[in-house]
């Protein structure tokens, strides 16, 4: 028996209109009770990291990076997912794969993933290969406008491990009417290196240009298609750019978030044998992973997964734990305490930045990842973060899964992968929009799991609960949230995909009308 987890904000909404407005329209339920439908076994490690459902064919494509393949599932019933003939690859891995009218787009890396890659695209019904497209080098995350005329790509341009070869990032926009690629790079930038440092943006890799350290993970794109938002995740930094004429409209600092504020606690030590949270004198970069983007009450919100992420290569590492850190005598008059073990010693930090004055010692102690999720307007302003929810949340419900057995508190702690939002519609007509609710599903790559809440109201997001993983299943890489409206079974669905376990969880939001 599948195990069922669930959360009830049961609000049954009536139309209070007059009967004319009402003859067209039925009230919808936006109750919420999320429920294992089916767990597909793709395959082992490494083979289910990202999925895409066409809502026409009722069909989920999962990326089989194990079988170099893309892996076919008829959810016509959910319950059911129905095996269908897998996609092969000619060459080299997929890493991203989305859909669109009809198309299937798979992003591909080159064998040397310091070489361009490809973006191949596949006819949804006879699986046929439609065109390859050459972009830019390690094409990371594909997607489609939302009227499926335009593909998009971020190419995160990594160098390789003894760092002697670093690429240029691009973003890539593919015109399918035409076969048309402008591949967007960013030496326009390099003579605003320093007013971009100057405002939060991290360059930092050693000898490389702006157009080299930028490094596209994650696009979204705006309601009306016209606007792509690129988060670069190692740079801290959201980059806007205007689909249809290829320029950047800006590329902005996410900024950072102080662990000394009440709201922002975490637990920073797994040698200190207690799972707490306490505040710390540490600013830690949000560093975005996986994005999506949403409009709610009319205002478009950029939504972000805020994973926090490191330079770790042979040839260069910024990574380093704060006990083995020369802090400032006057900025830390306590070092010899915060140093420990038990306090913030282990740490880990960078050591690219915080020598504000020069002298060889930090003045300010900068970590990664912001341990929760993010709302921005589409001028890269914070609207909202999470602070220490997902801490607070899931230390109260399973202390032991708790930053994966308290082992990640000294790294980036639940690390929030990816979100995802549905939006519940109060009618069928969805005349009466304003009654629609919005729920948040977050990944959670180390404490695991998926957390769901209410942001309704994306100011006072409220806790619903926490789908736990069963058994070895983990970690969960990528979220789709399929309103019931597209679903083969009228009902929201919630499609998680765990890379490592190589599995794909289906939830299905059981409610009654």
């Amino acid at each position: 028996m599948n195990k069922i987890i669930y959360a009830l904000i049961a609000i049954i909404l009536c139309s209070c209109n007059n009967d004319d407005d009402t003859n067209d329209q039925i009230s919808l339920s936006t109750e919420v009770n999320f429920q294992r439908a089916a767990t597909i076994q793709v395959g082992g490690e490494g083979s289910a990291e990202i999925s895409a459902y066409d809502i026409v064919s009722k069909k989920l494509f999962v990326i089989n990076a194990e079988s170099n393949q893309i892996n076919v599932y008829d959810l016509s019933n959910p319950s059911i997912p129905m095996e269908q003939p897998a996609i092969s690859l000619s060459s080299g891995a997929p890493n991203s794969v989305a859909v669109g009218d009809g198309i299937i787009a798979v992003a591909v890396e080159n064998d040397n993933k310091q070489l361009n890659g490809t973006v191949v695209t596949y006819d949804i019904n006879s699986q046929a290969l439609l065109n390859s497209y050459s972009v830019g080098a390690l094409p990371d995350m594909v997607t489609f406008t939302p009227d499926g005329e335009k593909i998009l790509v971020a190419c995160e341009g990594e160098p390789n491990d003894d760092y002697t070869i670093d690429p240029e990032g691009t973003v890539g926009i593919i015109t399918l009417s035409n076969g048309a690629i402008q591949l967007i790079n960013f030496a326009s930038l390099n003579n605003q290196e320093a007013s971009l440092k100057n405002d939060g943006v991290r360059i930092y890799g050693p000898g490389a240009t702006v157009a080299q350290d930028l490094e596209p993970e994650y696009i979204v794109v705006s309601e009306d298609g016209n606007t792509a938002y690129v988060t670069c995740q190692e740079n801290n930094a959201l980059m806007s750019i205007d689909v249809n004429t290829a320029a950047i409209n800006y590329v902005k600092a996410y900024g950072v978030k102080d662990y000394n504020n009440p709201l922002n606690s975490i637990d920073a030590s797994d040698r200190d044998g207690v799972t707490q949270l306490k505040n710390w004198p540490v600013l830690s970069y949000y560093h975005p992973d996986g994005m999506d983007i949403v409009t709610i009450n009319g205002q478009e919100l950029i939504v972000t997964a805020n994973e926090g992420d490191a330079r770790n290569y042979d040839g260069y590492s910024e990574e380093e734990r704060i006990k083995d850190l020369i802090l400032d005598p006057t900025a830390f008059p306590d070092a010899a305490s915060l140093q420990m073990d038990e306090n913030i010693g282990r740490l880990k930090t960078t050591t690219a930045n915080g020598d504000i004055d020069g002298d060889g010692d930090y003045d300010v102690i900068y970590g990664y990842g912001a341990r929760s999720f993010s709302f921005w307007d589409t001028n890269g302003n914070l609207v909202y973060d999470s602070g220490n929810s997902i801490a607070v949340n899931t230390l109260n419900i399973n202390p032991t899964r708790f930053n994966d057995e308290d082992g990640r508190s000294d790294d980036k702690g639940a690390e929030p992968e990816a979100v995802a939002v549905l939006e519940i519609k109060s009618n069928t007509s969805n005349t009466n929009s304003i009654n629609n609710r919005y729920i948040l599903a977050v990944a959670m790559e180390r404490t695991d799991g998926v957390l769901l809440y209410d942001v309704t109201s994306p100011n006072n997001p409220v806790f619903l609960t926490w789908l736990e993983p069963i058994g070895d299943e983990a970690p969960p890489e990528s979220l789709l949230m399929i309103p019931r409206e597209e679903s083969g079974s009228d009902k929201a669905l919630l499609i998680i995909s765990n890379e490592d376990s190589g599995t794909v969880n289906i939830y299905q939001n059981n409610v009654l009308d």
